[in-house]
């Protein structure tokens, strides 16, 4: 039997975006070109960016601490069209993540609402999907890429401070970046720390370290959009 909706947002379990006849509450017929609110009733779940062209990719993308879904989109944006990718950055339920706190569970359940209603949006076989985010979003995207292997083949991890997935599946590809001087998130204790662990456990990864603080710089964020473009995907 399927695992209970409640039980696995607990876990932090997601699953693909869907289109295959469930009820997706106040997804719209049709989306345009550029900015697009997510919403369950009156409440925003975040926003997507679609491409003018058909997208090749969506990537969830997770705001850092106090932060928004403009914010988290802002990481990526200016290259989403060209590069014909799809964006979707929800909002946290508290001040940051859930799983920050010690606990999965409010957050992956709507992120898994916003996932299926931007799912109406995309290509109907269904596109690869990576999770990306920046500082405590970085966190989380780490923790939920690799319980999540199996709906995300990639992760970008801009700036994190740990990990915290509760299981394991599949073997996500890992690109992390760090600034050498990051006086929010220091970077012997963080990603340092997160690579060695992540290579250990067997996961690929591409790590670069940067001159700066915390930040995502567009070099970065180019180099992260490039190594994506490379990995072999699969959307089965």
């Amino acid at each position: 039997m399927p695992e209970p909706a409640e039980a696995a947002s607990r876990r932090g379990r997601l699953r693909r975006p869907s289109r295959d006849g469930r009820p997706v509450p106040d997804a719209a017929a049709s989306a345009r070109t550029g900015l697009n609110p997510v919403v369950l009733g009156s409440r925003r779940l975040g926003l997507c960016h679609l491409p003018p062209e058909p997208p090749e990719r969506l990537v969830l993308l997770l705001h850092g601490a106090g932060g928004s879904p403009a914010q988290g989109l802002g990481l990526l944006t200016a290259y989403a069209d060209e590069r014909r990718l799809a964006l979707f950055a929800p909002q946290s339920v508290g001040p940051t993540w859930d799983a920050i706190g010690g606990r999965y569970g409010p957050d992956v359940a709507l992120i898994q609402v916003g996932l299926d209603q931007v799912g109406t949006w995309l290509p109907p076989d269904g596109i690869p999907t990576a999770v990306g985010g920046f500082s405590d979003g970085g966190s989380y995207a780490l923790s939920l890429g690799l319980i999540n292997g199996d709906v995300f083949d990639a992760v970008l991890a801009f700036s994190p401070g740990f990990m915290a997935p509760t299981s394991t599946t599949g073997v996500p590809f890992c690109f992390v970046s760090h600034g050498r001087d990051d006086p929010i998130l220091p970077i012997d204790r963080c990603s340092r720390r997160v690579v060695a662990a992540l290579r250990t456990a067997g996961y690929p990864v591409q790590y670069h370290e940067f001159d700066g603080g915390h930040e995502v710089p567009p070099a970065v964020a180019t180099e992260a959009l490039d190594w994506l473009s490379t990995r072999p995907a699969a959307t089965a």
